[in-house]
């Protein structure tokens, strides 16, 4: 459906009273809040007056955070709560990023920024309100995305003449001033990014993975010939995968969507598919292939070398905050969060310990000392030194927050001029080491070797996890039992749509991908029995 915006009346207008909760019950705890039912997993007003009344008892009770195998999706709202990611908006649906989930979110921008500009793209910036002829004059655009349009009718109080979108995506505006900018081959590439925040009317919501707002980056490019526009295309799916494995110790697959799943308006969508802790599948970027839909469509043409007019080839390519919640779910443990040191916006958590008043001053001055060090030789570090709680309430909220490293430093460290260092992907004492020297360059490396270390067994984890849960299928009935019981399926697929649709509709499971890494020799379509040339994954997804 089509949203109506009539500002500036937009909650009471759209949303029930019922949505919204008292400040009371927003209240800021570590490891016992519970997430407000703003985001629903169900559309808006289905939710049963005993349902909304179990979710308030759960969010006023002083449970922990749910265990990620009881209930991974009551895990994953606790983790956003207690870890202080996010909250919810006024209106349902939306989020409010909190300091550190925009931490998350910057560290992000910080990675694939370098890489843009090394690719020799720019950031810009474009409206985010678009007029609605511009939807509608690509076919396929407004029709795949006609369901998740807002639009404006009213502003200043009066009708306006033509509605206004809120930005979805921005093939449409962009291509307008591409043509206004574009005139000559040497005009060309055209090559541009922007960090914005785009809105989509989302019926099933959930934080980070799928909100009515989110924040992106979307990159758009122009060039003056349609092998140009490919290799662009997959270069920035290549960008994509790297960032995931180096940066987030995600596992992702790249390859290319079906017909079906391809973006309205592209000839060709390329996508890097990661498998989340519950198994579903996150698609967590994507790349397109415009061709000549959007240029035709606008006239976006350039005289070529010849002097004769061409219609440029295009792509448009784009990552959101759907990446921190594809963070949270591959990592995570029943404790919490659990990041990868790249991407944790702080690597090392610095946990003083002192009883008497005499122990203090020598703790926290060495505790000073080991955060200078650490900061100097550019490790990302804080010192806990509150004195409002207790060293063991800091261990588990720094835990709950998925901090890599933690160092403990008490009377005896001081001493002995060393500290205690706890690895949070390995619990427990087994995760702990005793007695490190506090000297700067020993320390220091021992620090970075462990951060680095962290980071790859996070992925090597991830990894196992992700093949153990793949399983390769030559039938349907295979295809449906792999579905079934939870897992992945792979197999030579070279079925219609119809097919397809047929697969989604009874297994609930979409084609992920067709992988770029394909096995080799004689293939046989699992529905048809048909010769096949691609395997393709299937899988349920969010």
């Amino acid at each position: 459906m089509v949203a109506s915006l009539r500002l500036p009346s937009l909650t009471s207008l759209l949303f029930p009273a019922t949505t919204r909760y008292p400040a009371t019950l927003r209240r800021a705890v570590c490891l016992r809040n519970r997430p407000l039912t703003g985001f629903a997993t169900a559309p808006s007003g289905t939710a049963s007056p005993e349902t909304k009344s179990t979710e308030v008892d759960r969010l006023r009770s002083d449970r922990a955070v749910t265990p990620r195998s009881q209930d991974f999706n009551a895990w994953y709202l606790d983790v956003i709560a207690s870890a202080e990611l996010a909250d919810y908006g006024p209106v349902r649906g939306t989020m409010v990023i909190r300091p550190y989930g925009y931490a998350i979110w910057e560290a992000i921008q910080e990675y694939l920024n370098v890489k843009f500009k090394e690719t020799g793209h720019s950031n810009m910036y474009f409206p985010q309100f678009i007029p609605y002829s511009f939807i509608e004059k690509e076919a396929s655009h407004v029709e795949g995305f006609s369901p998740e349009l807002a639009l404006v009718t009213v502003g200043g109080g009066k009708e306006l003449e033509e509605k206004l979108v809120v930005r979805p995506t921005s093939e449409t505006i962009v291509n307008h001033m591409f043509t206004q900018w574009i005139h000559s081959y040497r005009d060309l590439p055209l090559m541009i990014n922007q960090w914005a925040n785009v809105t989509r009317w989302e019926m099933r919501t959930k934080p980070f993975i799928r909100t009515l707002e989110f924040l992106w980056q979307e990159g758009h490019t122009a060039h003056a010939t349609p092998e140009e526009a490919e290799k662009e295309a997959k270069q920035m799916i290549e960008i994509y995968t790297r960032f995931a494995f180096e940066q987030t110790a995600i596992p992702v697959i790249p390859g290319r969507k079906s017909k079906l799943e391809t973006f309205a308006g592209a000839d060709i969508t390329y996508t890097i598919e990661a498998m989340m802790g519950d198994r579903k599948a996150l698609q967590a970027g994507t790349s397109h292939n415009l061709g000549q839909n959007f240029s035709r469509a606008f006239g976006t043409q350039f005289a070529d070398e010849n002097g004769e007019r061409q219609h440029v080839w295009q792509t448009s390519w784009a990552v959101s905050t759907r990446f921190v919640g594809g963070i949270i779910m591959t990592h995570g443990d029943d404790t919490g969060l659990m990041l990868p040191p790249k991407i944790a916006p702080i690597q090392v958590v610095i946990v003083p310990i002192w009883k008497k008043d005499t122990e203090k001053t020598g703790v926290l001055s060495a505790a000073s000392s080991v955060k200078e060090a650490l900061q100097t030789a550019g490790v990302r570090v804080k010192l806990d030194d509150t004195d409002q709680r207790t060293p063991g309430w800091k261990f588990n909220f720094w835990e709950m927050k998925g901090i890599p490293l933690r160092i403990e430093i008490g009377p005896r460290d001081v001493s002995s001029n060393s500290v205690v260092v706890s690895r949070r992907d390995i619990p427990g004492k087994a995760g702990k080491v005793f007695g490190i020297s506090m000297e700067p360059s020993t320390l220091v490396a021992y620090v970075k070797e462990k951060l680095d270390e962290i980071q790859s067994s996070l992925l090597e984890k991830a990894l196992s996890f992700r093949d153990s849960n793949i399983v390769d299928v030559n039938s349907y009935d295979e295809l449906k039992d792999a579905i079934s019981s939870g897992k992945w399926a792979r197999g030579p697929w070279s079925a219609s749509d119809a097919d397809e649709q047929r697969v989604k509709e009874e297994t609930g499971a979409t084609i992920r991908c067709f992988p770029f890494e394909q096995t080799q020799g004689t293939k046989t379509c699992l529905m048809t029995g048909n010769p096949a040339e691609e395997v393709a994954i299937f899988a349920k997804s969010y």
